[in-house]
């Protein structure tokens, strides 16, 4: 297991790691943040949309309609996806409400960039799935400490 642990003191340094990571992923690799209320996972989501180039103000945390399917329209070289596919569970009450509205569509598809936001709350779909998990944790006021585990 590989592990690493970054300092960011704002959200561009946030975005710039999730920037950076971006370039070391590929289509269906699902990566999984953790984090408070607060912590930056929407963020770091921002930045791996903006590699994908996308616009950052396209990005908002699907909290209520647990997923968001954003059409990569300009696939570069370097990361050449179609799909970034945002999730996040954290108003998900059983995993069916994600099988129901078509998860399983895109979690590992090899043309998909899948993000998740609160995983703890779908482990059965993610069994035998290729993960990266980014761990944020809120030092202070704009410190986070940004831990990627492979």
């Amino acid at each position: 297991m590989f592990e690493k642990t970054y300092l960011s003191h704002s959200e561009e340094e946030t975005k710039n790691l999730a920037k950076k990571l971006a370039l070391t992923l590929k289509g269906g690799d699902i990566v999984l943040l953790y984090g408070d209320l607060g912590a930056g996972k929407t963020t770091f989501v921002k930045g791996l949309a903006s590699a994908c180039g996308m616009s950052e103000n396209n990005i908002t945390s699907p909290t209520f309609i647990l997923m968001n399917v954003h059409p990569i329209k300009s696939p570069t070289k370097a990361l050449p996806l179609k799909i970034l596919t945002h999730i996040d569970t954290y108003r998900l009450k059983t995993e069916q409400e994600l099988i129901d509205i078509g998860v399983e569509d895109y979690l590992a598809a090899p043309d998909s960039l899948c993000v998740i936001e609160w995983p703890e709350k779908m482990n059965t779909l993610l069994k035998r799935k290729k993960i990266i998990s980014i761990f944020i944790e809120h030092l202070e006021k704009n410190q986070r400490r940004i831990t990627l585990k492979k």
